[in-house]
């Protein structure tokens, strides 16, 4: 074998090599995207891991852990279900009692702000009552949730101050997939009426598996 057909093999040994190397690389940057997209906006928010091990005994695992949190007391993945009488009374009088954490504490206190046009309704409420609801969406909005779901809302807000909580980047792309007709059913109204869907939104717990749309 001469000199230059050693050389041309060798090149070539260094270029497969290389190849190889770029292609690798460009899988594990391809992964690192997709895994921080998958923290901010993950389908499966409620699960007890974000891991991708697609294994079955660590799928069924999970499994078993998300019944467990069904039927026990409420687990701090989940939000926590509205506790306070007064706003549970003025609020959920006309809707769905959203939990605090579906919204930054801005966003509610900017609510509070315009009670005398609230989506086209107005609202009035007493000193004592407003304090009240006040101070509980003050101490329970999402900046001070440790819920999955609040802090992947908070990630995908930035500087954004919603009015509503279906204007939230991570509540709009979560929805993104179903028709706009199917929110227009007379069962379901429109995309924040929670419960309509999901049959344990009161408990805080908005996982697929407790999705059930309405005809």
């Amino acid at each position: 074998m001469n000199r230059k057909t050693t050389l041309t093999m060798f090149l070539t040994f260094i270029l497969i090599v290389f190849s190889g190397a770029l292609y690798l690389a460009a899988a594990d940057d391809d992964h690192k995207e997709k895994s921080w997209f998958h923290k901010i906006l993950d389908w499966d928010d409620d699960d007890d891991d974000d891991d991708d091990d697609d294994d079955d005994d660590d799928h069924k695992h999970r499994k078993r852990n998300r019944k467990r949190h069904r039927d026990n007391e409420h687990d701090g993945s989940y939000l926590k279900p509205v506790n306070n009488p007064t706003y549970k009374e003025e609020c959920g009088a006309c809707h769905f009692a959203y939990q605090p954490e579906l919204l930054p504490e801005a966003s509610w206190m900017e609510i509070l702000t315009n009670l005398d046009d609230h989506f086209g309704e107005s609202i009035e409420l007493d000193d004592d009552s407003r304090k009240a609801i006040s101070d509980y969406l003050k101490s329970n909005s999402a900046e001070y949730s440790s819920a999955k779901r609040a802090v992947k809302i908070m990630r995908s807000l930035g500087n954004h101050v919603p009015m509503r909580i279906t204007d939230t980047p991570y509540i709009r792309e979560k929805h993104h997939e179903i028709s706009p007709n199917v929110f227009k059913r007379e069962s379901i109204g429109s995309l924040s009426n929670c419960s309509a869907c999901h049959t344990t939104a009161e408990n805080g717990i908005y996982e697929d598996d407790n999705v059930k749309i309405p005809k």
